[in-house]
């Protein structure tokens, strides 16, 4: 099975020195003060895990999506969507 490209957005600005608390996730401050942490995760268990250190930190947790420009991912939700008459 492999991995899946999520990009997860917390409130407030994350300094670099917290990325090793996220594994291979990249840390993006974006102008509206928000960090966007994007990157793969093997499976649902791991992005619970990611979540919990999130929820651990005291961070508020925005927004949780697949990252669209991953091919993986648009790969399959195009094979998940229902066919347009």
């Amino acid at each position: 099975m492999s991995s899946t490209c999520y990009r997860i957005r917390i409130g407030g600005h994350l300094d670099q020195r917290w990325a090793a608390w996220f594994g291979e996730m990249t840390l993006s401050a974006e102008p509206d003060g928000t960090t966007v942490l994007v990157g793969p995760v093997a499976d649902q268990s791991a992005l619970h895990g990611l979540l919990q250190t999130i929820r651990d930190l005291g961070l508020p947790l925005l927004s949780v999506s697949p990252d669209a420009h991953d091919p993986q991912t648009t790969q399959a939700t195009q094979s998940t969507e229902e066919p347009t008459p």
